[in-house]
């Protein structure tokens, strides 16, 4: 257990060393620690719980702080070392200085094009377009029965026209794996069974079942309407997430694909060589075949 928790303690360290830290007033972040004159304030702390592993985020801070206070110590102390003996002048650390430079520059770009645009009231104007596209939809509840053959159907809704009991019926005959519950499919809305089913289902009135057969790729279905109602609209407590999410998506593609415009790109293969050239051959190729 503390093999796994000193490794992730690792991890946090090594992500932690390229996330920004947040500015607070001094009273609201006190000193935890200070190391060869440099201070870790509690806001270090509190953010290398939270990119803990998930079993251990929930461990209350007092039980895990001086394993994470010791962790940061440890990177300050890693830090200096590497300062002494200069490897921030190495041609390795100033490449992965740039690439995490490069990474950082993308998230704050993004992050403030995103803050920018996904505010609430642009969450909620989602909301109210999807609700408009959508809103209430009208749900049937049905049962069937599902025979092989068309004569077996027609047999069945011979029985059901003398005053035999739809549910016993599918229980008895019924091939489909609804059998057990008398042919019960619950309440579906439109999209959700196969066309020619769902049409036939939502065109019958209440308590009728079908006067022919209904032909699918399953079989010969015998279909009885129980009831219908219309759905219930969704909140926007429920869907806030899924819209937040999807708007944030939209907005964070349409800013780079906007960027792209105005940038210069040259791909390569990974030989080196320019990416469209074995394309060119390929159609040189082509174009000699055809001489």
């Amino acid at each position: 257990m503390f093999v796994r928790f000193a490794v992730a303690i690792l991890g946090v360290f090594l992500i932690s060393t390229t996330m920004p830290v947040p500015a607070l007033a001094a009273a609201e972040d006190p000193v935890v620690a200070i190391v060869n004159g440099k201070k870790i304030m509690r806001s270090e702390v509190q953010r290398a719980q939270t990119l803990l592993p998930q079993q251990y985020r929930n461990i209350p801070l007092e039980m895990i702080l001086p394993t994470l206070i010791d962790s940061l110590v440890d990177g300050v102390i890693a830090a200096d070392y590497a300062l002494e003996k200069k490897l921030n002048e190495t041609p390795e650390y100033k490449e992965e200085l740039a690439r995490i430079e490069r990474q950082l520059l993308q998230r704050f770009a993004l992050t403030q094009e995103i803050s920018s645009k996904v505010t609430d009231e642009a969450v909620k104007a989602r909301f109210e377009r999807f609700l408009a596209a959508t809103g209430a939809k009208e749900e049937v509840h049905a049962r069937h029965i599902l025979l092989k053959t068309e004569d077996e159907a027609k047999a069945v809704i011979a029985e059901l026209d003398k005053g035999a009991d739809f549910v016993e019926l599918a229980k008895k005959k019924s091939t489909g794996p609804s059998a057990g519950t008398g042919g019960d499919l619950g309440f579906f809305g439109r999209g959700q069974m196969v066309p020619v089913f769902e049409k036939t289902a939502f065109e019958l009135e209440k308590g009728a079942y079908t006067s022919a057969p209904v032909k699918s790729d399953f079989g010969f279905h015998v279909i009885k309407l129980e009831d219908r109602r219309e759905s219930a609209a969704p909140t926007f407590a429920e869907s806030e997430a899924r819209m937040r999410g999807e708007l944030t998506q939209e907005v964070g593609t349409a800013f780079i694909e906007k960027l792209r415009i105005g940038a210069k790109v040259e791909k390569f293969n990974l030989d080196g060589s320019p990416l469209m050239a074995k394309d060119a051959k390929k159609d040189d190729k082509t174009e000699k075949k055809k001489e």
